[in-house]
């Protein structure tokens, strides 16, 4: 592929807004569809958030990059060169989704999904050109975190891989290359694997709900955004590291269900800051000030790691 110079986002929820104003400040044309034009309005608001973020970043905006918001799928696929799906996360709408885009693109046009888990290969069956679908999974915030999964099919090619990963250094993220399709990915394996544990000892009454987020925020979530876990093995040791692991992992969760802590929660209709309270209750004050003074602080973080060579 030529480089990558117009780029169409499907699907403006959670993800497409930041998506779209990321693509655009790397001066690449974005279109970002979606089926209404109440949807439409409410990623405007979404965009214009993105922007300030990404100026209170910092670095440079390239030109000619520029944002429109379209209603109409064949406008908004027009001359892509690159299709970021955003969709609901339900293989036979993906699978419909995908197949009715491959008739207006060109034939070398990098069909990209932010699935967090669907397997790309089930994704891509089917289509007339199945090698060019890929897996490019942001994580959320997208205009915030730096680093993009990728995830080629069975039937994914050398050049689409190589295309995504350019993509995704021309924006100035990082490309995070799986040999292989697994379930959830790396990202969300991890995180769950981690969501896990803390649950089960919340659930085991070790420990509460608070001083458990002390716990791991000023522990481990503090140490691995400077020494990520392969590193950190360096760092202790890896015949400590065995010797712990060879009595702690067999009393580590290994709970195939979910946590009661959750469906208890769940059953009572709390569902977390959507619903005003989940695992803690929210004011509608904190609720109005939350969203920003999250982002402020994670601005903050990832201004001072970009800053460091560690």
């Amino acid at each position: 592929m030529s480089e990558i110079s117009r780029a169409a986002v499907i699907g403006t929820g959670t993800m497409g807004p930041g998506m779209g104003a990321v693509l655009e400040r790397a001066g690449i044309d974005v279109a970002l569809y979606d089926v209404s034009e109440e949807a439409l309005e409410r990623a405007k608001k979404g965009v214009e958030i993105a922007r300030g973020v990404l100026e209170r970043l910092g670095g440079e905006a390239r030109e000619g990059g520029e944002l429109r918001f379209e209603t109409d799928l064949a406008a908004a696929l027009e001359g892509a060169d690159v299709v970021l799906e955003a969709i609901p996360e339900k293989l036979e709408l993906k699978q419909e989704a995908l197949a009715e885009w491959e008739r207006h693109l060109a034939d070398d046009a990098v069909i990209a999904s932010n699935t967090s888990g669907i397997p790309i290969t089930k994704m891509a069956e089917g289509l007339e050109h199945s090698e060019r679908v890929i897996g490019m999974h942001w994580s959320n915030p997208p205009q915030l975190i730096p680093m993009i999964e990728v995830i080629p099919g069975e039937r994914t090619s050398e050049e689409t891989i190589a295309a995504a990963q350019a993509l995704i250094e021309r924006i100035g993220y990082y490309p995070c290359l799986l040999k292989k399709e697994v379930p959830g990915f790396v990202e969300n394996r991890v995180l769950y694997a981690i969501m896990r544990e803390c649950l089960a000892l919340v659930d085991e009454g070790v420990i509460d709900a608070e001083e458990l987020d002390l716990n791991v925020k000023w522990g481990i979530g503090y140490k691995l955004s400077v020494i990520p876990p392969m590193q950190l093995l360096d760092v202790a040791g890896l015949d400590i590291y065995e010797s712990v692991a060879g009595y702690l992992n067999s009393d580590l969760s290994t709970e195939p269900g979910v946590s009661a802590t959750i469906t208890g929660l769940t059953g009572e209709g709390k569902l977390g800051i959507k619903t005003g309270g989940g695992m803690f209750e929210y004011s509608q004050d904190e609720l109005a000030e939350l969203p920003a003074k999250r982002a402020a602080a994670l601005v903050a973080v990832r201004k001072t790691l970009d800053d460091q060579d560690v």
